[in-house]
């Protein structure tokens, strides 16, 4: 216990010291955390720390703590807004995917709600249809203890010719704390972002990102493979106007993972590989070997003519099912965001199987949500 008296210091220091029992060479940890304020610490303080069987050689250490590796930094979104995942850093990402999984213990116990974001006021402003990340993002909020507000826009004053930026404008009277908003125009987040005091989150504006989204892929292939470094994941069906796909590609190609787009030819635009993306127009080929299987909503209110020839023929070619699953390496997994049109792009035997991550992904929506807002609220006013 000598060694405390030479920590001395403004801050709470962390006293990291390992060695092994002499009895069962079982290692042991010994964590104290002493708070120094320039005099001795108060009589009895430290007698109060549970006692560590120490070794010669784990003695030896107390002279060298300087040597020993210190704790890794906190994790920090340093970022006042989520518009999407280019311009982000892998600890960036990183720091979002741990935060998530605090999350998720918390959303599965019986008393799901905390006070991070209390007394804050989040607006969800849905320009498009949404079920799964609308519903994720109230409920994110809520178990965060914020007040949420949905705002349909059919109801809104954009029905009465009402443009985004007065909308902005109008909202920001109003003082809210994060705006959430999906739009069907490329770039309608970043535009409000810049009209705004609040934070932003990007839940998706027309065929360019949905970053929140390729956070929960991300964080469901980490917890189910144990990595992503490494992995080899094919990105299949309507790539040209899938803003999943963009993200996804820019958040697990920084990771690490080895990227594949197949489809047909008039559905994945070309340019991709400048991106560090393998492509494929034929489905075998593009699941040979893979380790993770994402399928792709065809979205047919985002074409303009006819791109696929039908839907029974594109899910002839480019549909997953059993069979074609079996080109895949033997412990893939299937993944898809949502909306599923089954029989189209996704066979129900393999959307249901024991393979599928859908149901889970879901999950994992909640979980990043919720991380993604705490961390945008570390740099409101008053945090």
């Amino acid at each position: 216990m000598v060694a405390s008296e030479n920590l001395v210091s403004s801050r709470m220091d962390r006293v990291l010291l390992r060695g092994k029992g002499s009895l069962q060479s079982q290692s042991f940890l010994y964590v104290a955390f002493v708070r120094c304020s320039g005099r001795p610490a108060q009589s009895g303080a430290m007698d109060r720390v549970t006692p560590v069987p120490l070794d010669s050689v784990a003695a030896s250490n107390l002279l060298s703590l300087e040597a020993m590796p210190t704790d890794p930094a906190p994790r920090h979104y340093p970022h006042r807004h989520l518009l999407g995942i280019e311009g982000l850093s892998r600890p960036d990402i990183l720091a979002l995917l741990d935060m998530a999984e605090d999350a998720i213990g918390v959303s599965r116990q019986i008393e799901k709600k905390s006070s991070k974001l209390r007394g804050r006021t989040q607006i969800n402003l849905f320009y498009e249809a949404s079920t799964r990340t609308q519903a994720s993002f109230e409920i994110a909020g809520k178990r965060l203890g914020a007040d949420v507000m949905n705002m349909s826009t059919a109801k809104s004053s954009e029905s009465k010719g009402e443009t985004l930026l007065d909308t902005a404008i109008t909202l920001n009277a109003m003082r809210p704390d994060i705006i959430v908003v999906r739009h069907s125009q490329a770039g309608a987040a970043h535009l409000l972002a810049r009209k705004v005091d609040c934070a932003v989150v990007n839940a998706g504006d027309g065929a360019h990102e949905h970053p929140t989204q390729a956070l929960l892929d991300a964080l469901t292939i980490r917890r189910n493979m144990g990595r992503i470094e490494g992995l080899t994941i094919s990105i299949c069906g309507d790539v040209l106007h899938s803003r999943v796909a963009r993200s996804n590609i820019l958040l697990l190609g920084a990771l690490g993972a080895k990227l594949r787009a197949v489809g047909p030819a008039t559905l994945v635009p070309p340019g991709f590989e400048k991106m560090g993306v393998t492509v494929f127009h034929d489905m075998a080929q593009g699941l040979e070997g893979a380790d993770i299987v994402m399928m792709l909503r065809l979205q047919r209110e985002r074409m303009n003519g006819a791109l696929v020839p039908s839907s029974r023929e594109y899910f002839q070619f480019f549909g997953l099912d059993e069979e074609k699953l079996k080109c895949a390496a033997a412990n893939a997994l299937v993944m898809h965001p949502g909306p599923m049109n089954r029989g189209i792009e996704i066979d129900s035997s393999v959307a249901d199987g024991a393979r599928s991550l859908i149901r889970e992904q879901v999950e994992m929506g909640v979980a990043v949500r919720m991380a993604v807002l705490e961390a945008l609220a570390h740099h409101l006013p008053n945090a």
